[in-house]
């Protein structure tokens, strides 16, 4: 991760170097404006990699002594199967559909949305008192 949050800080002193100029040479405020919130989310995200890079355990991506098989295992935890992200995809569908088509569309979205992302967060959720 050290690595990445090395590369998002290059990126973010680029933007910011990029985002002066253009601010100084075409005075456009809208271009200057997503160049400078550009400069700031990719130095939240190299802050965010760089800070947690000193706090986990060093990968084998982050050793320069490190070989291919070193790196070789479970990366994690991977849903085989979901039916909520169809479901807020079509709530979200309907939502933005509703900006322009009319308002009202937005209520039979709002069900839709707040289901899905109920079902998606508790997908795995097992109470302690659940029988199986």
């Amino acid at each position: 991760m050290k690595i990445q949050g090395k590369m998002f800080m290059w990126l973010s002193v680029f933007l910011l170097i990029t985002a002066i100029v253009y601010g100084v040479w075409s005075k456009e405020a809208v271009g200057a404006t997503a160049l400078f919130m550009a400069f700031g989310l990719s130095i939240m995200i190299g802050f965010y990699l760089g800070f947690t890079a000193r706090r986990v355990d060093v990968g084998a991506q982050d050793n320069k002594e490190a070989d291919v098989a070193d790196d070789a295992g479970e990366l994690g935890f991977f849903s085989p199967h979901s039916w909520q992200p169809l479901g807020l995809g079509i709530g979200g569908a309907l939502a933005f559909l509703g900006i322009a088509v009319g308002w009202w569309l937005v209520y039979f979205a709002a069900p839709i949305i707040l289901i899905s992302l109920w079902g998606w967060v508790f997908e795995y959720y097992r109470g302690e008192n659940r029988t199986q």
